[in-house]
């Protein structure tokens, strides 16, 4: 057994607990860490009526659950590993009709490629497509062929009708797609593969906000993590950002 989440919450167990984290990760026990909670008899068997049957629970003073996590972790390997950043060849894809006509300036290829930069990977492109899904999976399909092992696309992420960069990089031949984070900024964030070349669409809160679900999810990819459903929703654990006047990111909250 290993331990496959930690949490901060000064309600220990509540229901947002056991109804919305249990059915995804399964434990067989929950270790609430509590100095208080641990000499209050009562407040005991409250928190362990709530609990599903089948699951064990051990409330416990803060000094004992460290040892509790502890012992488990010398059991089943380490709590934290730290992974390299590949550097990436990145392609950009910045879709939508009036930045391709020339009829507004785009904002958001400098912004991506400095993120980019910064995790030491190299931008191919950007390359631009109008709203058109065969015009942006081509764009895709471009870059793929001159070698980008990342593809960034922005713009037409949300539902209109002319939002039609999800059907362009299905065209492109993604057969994983993951649409719609649980991240404030960033909800209609998007995660797809053509093979094993991750694409990840990103919204427009990407101009508008200096961090967003996209420097949660982009340095995951870079250590080769594979980013599914599961984890896009496992973001709402802490995904609200709280935009900060003086933003301290990622001395912060938010992505934790």
């Amino acid at each position: 057994m290993g331990i496959v989440l930690y949490r901060l919450d000064d309600r220990l167990i509540h229901g947002q607990v056991v109804e919305g984290w249990f059915h995804h990760i399964r434990p067989d026990l929950i270790v609430v860490a509590d100095d208080a909670a641990a000499a209050n008899d009562f407040q005991k068997s409250l928190m362990e009526m709530v609990v599903p049957m089948g699951i064990r629970s051990e409330i416990l003073t803060i000094r004992e659950a460290v040892e509790r996590a502890a012992a488990i972790a010398q059991q089943t390997g380490a709590v934290l590993s730290v992974k390299p950043i590949r550097q990436a060849t990145v392609g950009i894809v910045i879709t939508g009709s009036e930045v391709y006509h020339g009829l507004i300036e785009d904002r958001f290829a400098p912004i991506l490629t400095e993120k980019v930069t910064t995790l030491g990977g190299e931008v191919i492109g950007p390359a631009f497509a109008p709203d058109d899904a065969e015009l942006i999976s081509r764009a895709i399909r471009t870059h793929l062929d001159n070698g980008c092992d990342l593809i960034l696309l922005s713009g037409g992420m949300s539902v209109d009708p002319d939002d039609v960069t999800r059907q362009g990089i299905r065209r492109a031949g993604a057969d994983e797609v993951h649409y719609g984070a649980a991240v404030l900024p960033g909800a209609m964030f998007l995660v797809a593969y053509i093979g094993s070349v991750p694409l990840l669409g990103v919204p427009a809160c990407g101009l508008h906000h200096r961090i967003t679900v996209l420097d949660l999810v982009l340095p995951r990819i870079l250590t080769g993590e594979k980013i599914g459903k599961a984890e896009l929703a496992f973001l709402g654990h802490g995904g609200l950002c709280k935009d900060c006047q003086e933003c301290s990111y990622p001395h912060c909250p938010f992505g934790k």
